[in-house]
């Protein structure tokens, strides 16, 4: 197998500050203190590449955009490209350009011939591993319009709809060394802006021919059924905690955003509320403001995305793993949601923790009921 491995090194910055994407947004996102998440996910899957296929022939990009983190695993890549004219910039200078030079390299649709700048010369890879989220997905396949080059995504960023995804940086490197056929899969991205202000309007972007395999993730469903009376009993229970000096972490999305409103405020456009004691001491929280809010005894209230089944790892990077550990935990759904997913999953950066995570959880369903899903 030749794989071309691409990282989009700012990909999912804005998650744990607060963000909801790093779009346009990476100047911020490094004011507010984020630390890169890229790079993490990219050594998992490489490092676990190496493990199962260490004959397989890697293509890269200079770096920031993966180059060390593949020779680092064991690899001796070939330096197909380095859209940066022999100057490095700071991960955060990075741009969509270069993304889709990278992957024309990795294609051979780029029109150069070799050289100082433009790397070796090297055959078409087979496959384009990249890392990121939903628009590292949409300038990748873009870049891949026209050839039959299958692409393959590690998630890194904020948002990841598209189901061009493995579940996992692991999965990825699985995926990729097993496969023997693709089909043909939907890029989906959203308006950044509109999603910070509660809006999802998920777009086709492009499709896509991605490996066929059980560890890719499906497209979010946004249609999840009705909530009101798993609302009803959620508010219910939390209101009868007041005055105990309970903290609840609130998760974002429709269904956990219906028990807001059923306590009496507005949730948060696609954010994290925290509430004790009958009125809310956080908005739109960070990973560090809701660290600062927890108390002696908390709960994380959160609902799986529709459709994908994960309950930490997509939509809401300000759960980090430090948060989760402080917390106990409570899922709710409806049942249309739960039978449109066959397990829930758990992506929080911190493999030890997943594998905690684990197991068979009880769902909140209704006012009352219950479901037993797993967690895988």
């Amino acid at each position: 197998m030749h794989v071309g491995i691409a990282v989009n090194p700012v990909a999912g910055m804005g998650g744990r500050v607060g963000l909801k994407g790093t779009d346009g947004k990476v100047a911020e996102a490094v004011e507010r203190g984020a630390e890169p998440r890229a790079p993490d996910r990219a050594r998992r899957m490489v490092d676990r590449l190496a493990a199962v296929a260490p004959e397989t022939t890697v293509s890269v990009a200079a770096d920031p955009m993966g180059e060390s983190i593949v020779r680092e695993a064991g690899f001796d890549p070939v330096r197909v490209v380095d859209p940066f004219d022999g100057g490095p910039p700071e991960p955060t200078e990075t741009t969509a350009a270069h993304t889709a030079a990278v992957v024309r390299a990795f294609a051979g649709t780029d029109g150069k011939e070799g050289g100082s700048d433009a790397g070796e010369t090297a055959d078409p890879v087979e496959l384009v591993l990249f890392v990121g989220g939903d628009g590292t997905a949409a300038d990748v396949a873009e870049a891949l319009e026209g050839t039959d080059v299958p692409m393959l995504g590690v998630p890194a960023g904020v948002k990841v709809y598209s189901s061009v995804f493995a579940v996992s940086p692991e999965d990825a490197a699985e995926v990729a060394a097993s496969f023997s056929r693709t089909e043909r899969r939907e890029v989906m991205d959203i308006d950044e802006d509109a999603y910070r202000e509660g809006e999802v309007h998920p777009e086709l972007r492009g499709v896509a021919h991605v490996p066929v395999a059980d560890d890719l993730q499906s497209s979010k469903q946004t249609a999840s059924g009705t909530v009101e009376s798993l609302a009803e009993g959620v508010a219910a229970d939390i209101r009868e905690r007041d005055g105990e000096g309970v903290t609840f972490v609130l998760g974002p999305g429709s269904t956990v955003g219906a028990i807001k409103d059923e306590l009496g405020f507005e949730p948060s456009p696609i954010g994290v509320d925290v509430w004790r004691d009958g009125e809310v001491i956080v908005r739109d929280a960070t990973e560090a403001e809701i660290l600062d809010a927890l108390g002696e005894e908390n709960v994380i209230v959160v609902s799986p995305i529709g459709g994908q089944g994960f309950v930490f790892g997509r939509g809401n990077p300000q759960i980090s793993p430090a948060v989760i550990r402080r917390c106990d935990l409570r899922i709710v759904a409806s049942r249309a949601k739960l039978d449109d997913v066959r397990a829930l999953r758990v992506d929080t950066d911190d493999p030890d923790l997943d594998a905690e995570l684990a197991g068979w959880v009880r769902v909140r369903v209704g006012k009352f009921e219950t479901r037993m899903m797993k967690i895988v």
